[in-house]
C-alpha cells in the first residue's frame, strides 16, 4: 500500500513538473515584438524624403535687371518712360549694383497736378527729369532688411533722404512717400515702390 501511495505521489509530481514547463514555454514562446521593431524602421526613410523638398527654393533667382522689370510693371509705366525720355534706363541696365525707390504711375499725378502739366510735357522735360530721377536711385543695393533707419542716404545725384522704422520716407522738401512694395531683386539691386514722387528741392 506504501508503494501505490508513493507511486501515486511521484506521478502527481511529474504531471506538475510537465504543467509548469508548459507554462514557462508559454511565457517565451513570442516572439512578435521582433517583427515590431523591424517595421518601426520604415518611417526613417519617409522623413528623410520629406527633408529634401526645401531645396526646390534655391531656384528663386532674379533674371532680369532693374530697367527690364520697371519695363514689365504696368504700375510702372511713367517711370519707365521717364527714364528712357532722360536717357536713365541704360545706367539702370548695367552690372552696376542699384537701389530704385520707384513711383508708381499713381504717384505721379499729383506731381503732374501740382507742376500743371500733362504726362507728355513732364515727360519732355528732360531737364527736370534728370534732375528728379536719380534721386529715387542710390549707388547700391539697400534690401527692405538693410534700410539704416533715421539717418541721411545718399542719393545718385547727390542729395539726400531718411527713412523712418515706419518705412516713410522724407525728401529734401519736406514731403513723405510710404514704401508699398520691397525687395524686388533684379540682377543689378533691388526695387522698392513708393505711393510719391521724391523731390531734390
Amino acid at each position: 500500500m506504501l508503494k501505490k501511495n508513493l507511486l501515486s505521489i511521484a506521478v502527481v509530481t511529474a504531471a506538475m513538473s510537465l504543467a509548469a514547463c508548459n507554462d514557462t514555454e508559454t511565457v517565451t514562446e513570442p516572439t512578435e515584438p521582433e517583427a515590431t521593431e523591424e517595421m518601426a524602421v520604415e518611417p526613417v526613410a519617409e522623413t528623410e524624403a520629406v527633408e529634401a523638398e526645401p531645396m526646390a527654393e534655391m531656384d528663386m533667382e532674379a533674371t532680369q535687371t532693374i530697367a527690364e522689370i520697371a519695363a514689365e510693371n504696368e504700375n510702372l509705366t511713367i517711370l519707365t518712360a521717364a527714364l528712357q525720355a532722360a536717357g536713365l534706363d541704360t545706367m539702370l541696365m548695367e552690372e552696376t549694383k542699384h537701389t530704385v525707390f520707384a513711383p508708381t504711375d499713381d504717384a505721379f499725378a499729383p506731381v503732374l497736378e501740382k507742376l500743371g502739366v500733362t504726362k507728355e510735357e513732364l515727360l519732355a522735360n528732360t531737364d527736370l527729369l534728370k534732375t528728379v530721377l536719380p534721386y529715387h536711385v542710390l549707388a547700391m543695393e539697400v534690401k527692405a532688411a538693410d534700410i539704416p533707419y533715421g539717418t541721411e542716404i545718399e542719393t545718385a545725384n547727390g542729395k539726400t533722404i531718411t527713412i523712418s522704422e515706419d518705412n516713410v520716407i522724407t525728401d529734401a522738401t519736406g514731403n513723405t512717400a510710404n514704401i508699398t512694395g520691397t525687395d524686388i531683386m533684379a540682377t543689378n539691386g533691388v526695387v522698392h515702390t513708393i505711393d510719391a514722387v521724391l523731390m531734390p528741392e
